[in-house]
């Protein structure tokens, strides 16, 4: 009789600094690109192509914002990003390597 065990790992992405410091803005309630430059410091050629590989990943998701609503404030539609709950791991594993991210994102207030 044989017995076979099965085991589930679950690797949590090692992110550079930029990712990681994206991911903490964030899960702090940062939820468009402009947002996140602002409190990050980081240019748009380094946040959206980060964006993109964290949605790729499945850390982030996002959602286009209606035409109706963009309209209504008379600019282009924004695209929204949201922490998964990988991305939520991800994020705290990323504050544990980098401890000052805990200092750099304030969190967003409505």
């Amino acid at each position: 009789m044989f017995v076979v065990t099965y085991y589930i790992v679950v690797i949590t992405p090692r992110l550079s600094h930029s990712a990681a410091l994206i991911l903490k803005a964030l899960s702090l309630g940062h939820r468009f690109g402009f947002d996140v430059m602002a409190v990050t410091g980081l240019p748009s050629g380094t946040v959206y192509p980060a964006l993109r590989r964290l949605e790729r990943d499945e850390l982030v998701k996002s959602l286009w914002e209606s035409d109706v609503d963009a309209a209504a404030q008379q600019r282009p539609a924004r695209r929204y990003y949201e922490i998964t709950p990988a991305g939520k791991a991800a994020a705290l594993a990323a504050t544990k390597r980098y401890p000052l991210l805990a200092r750099l994102a304030p969190e967003k207030h409505a």
